[in-house]
């Protein structure tokens, strides 16, 4: 696995989560000159936010 990991994803529709860049394409959707595994293409992950 990249040292760009989405860690800390989670599924969409998680209470409590919203849309963050993809840390392994840096948004551009594309990584080693493929669409990135990690955001399916989107540049975009959905994460927690906040403190709990």
């Amino acid at each position: 696995m990249s040292d760009k990991e989405n860690s800390d994803a989670v599924p969409p529709g998680v209470p409590g989560s919203g849309e963050n860049i993809c840390r392994r394409c840096e948004g551009s959707g594309r990584a080693d000159g493929k669409e990135c595994p990690e955001c399916g293409g989107t540049g975009k992950v959905t994460t927690g936010i906040g403190g709990g």
